[in-house]
């Protein structure tokens, strides 16, 4: 029996089912780093013509990739999915800047004070207190913060 020492040298899915069997020996390091794990996962996707093979042998592919890389299996079947559709995987990372902000520093100290002044009514009534402090009193200041409130 051969002793593979490298995950390149499983070139055939009888080599990846004795692999998996726990019948032949690997050493392999999968790298930390996103784009090169999903670059890695694209060659073994290309090397084995996941694609084309029927369905148990699909099968041992995924149970390599999933041993190998660590990854869930829905993670996986979305990759492989993203694979078939566009014929490579790309990251798609989401840097949205989150929540916008509905309040200024300012409008949050006013509003802490409203409610502290007034033994921390509900929202509602906090509304209302800044709308009147705005518009019957003349207090600027709680112009915005009536307005955001509700």
């Amino acid at each position: 029996m051969k002793a593979i020492m490298k995950t390149e040298e499983l070139t055939t899915i009888e080599h990846l089912s004795n692999f998996l069997e726990g019948t032949q020996a690997v050493a392999f390091t999968i790298s930390s780093d996103k784009d090169k794990r999903y670059r890695w996962l694209q060659r073994e996707l290309v090397r084995f013509d996941y694609l084309s093979l029927n369905k148990p042998d699909k099968g041992i592919v995924i149970r390599y990739l999933l041993k190998v890389t660590g990854y869930s299996r829905q993670q996986l079947t979305r990759l492989i999915a993203q694979y078939r559709k566009t014929g490579r995987l790309s990251r798609q990372q989401r840097t949205t800047a989150g929540f916008k902000r509905r309040y200024t520093d300012r409008d949050i100290r006013l509003l802490a004070e409203m409610d502290e002044r007034h033994d921390t009514p509900c929202g509602h009534a906090i509304k209302k207190l800044c709308e009147r402090a705005y518009q019957v009193f003349g207090q600027s200041d709680y112009e915005t913060a009536g307005r955001h409130l509700c």
